[in-house]
């Protein structure tokens, strides 16, 4: 069988036919599986946007809760401050001297400057011990 021009164009025709079908397919394949895939990324980056807003809502919160501690607490160094330029080592030591000579801790209160608290415990610790 002789084939002529005609019969070998015909047949390169339907190879090539057939060859761009099955790349369409391909391609089309290729772009369902792209728009999957966007459509995941958006439902993710949408999760994670919903999921920003909250962190960013914690953290105003939190820095609200932040401010106030600082506010009602901003005194406290000031106070600490005092207490140590008030009760300096000297100031116990003499105070400890006197507790050991048999000072209360009301008359430890009045000369030296300590708390009751602090007085009573220079008393306890370095007063005299009561016979019993």
């Amino acid at each position: 069988m002789i084939m002529n021009l005609n019969t070998v164009f015909a047949i390169a025709g339907a190879a090539l036919g057939c060859f761009g079908l099955v790349s369409a397919l391909f391609a089309i394949r290729a772009v369902r599986r792209w728009q999957d895939r966007c459509s995941s990324v958006e439902t993710r980056l949408e999760a994670l946007r919903r999921e920003l807003d909250l962190v960013a809502s914690i953290s105003l919160k939190t820095g609200r809760r932040v401010k106030r501690v600082e506010q009602e607490y901003s005194g406290v160094s000031d106070r600490v401050d005092l207490v140590e330029l008030r009760a300096a080592a000297p100031a116990f030591d003499q105070a400890i001297d006197s507790a050991r000579r048999g000072a209360d801790p009301g008359r430890l209160t009045a000369q030296f400057g300590l708390s009751r608290g602090e007085a009573d415990l220079v008393t306890r610790l370095h007063g005299r011990k009561k016979s019993a």
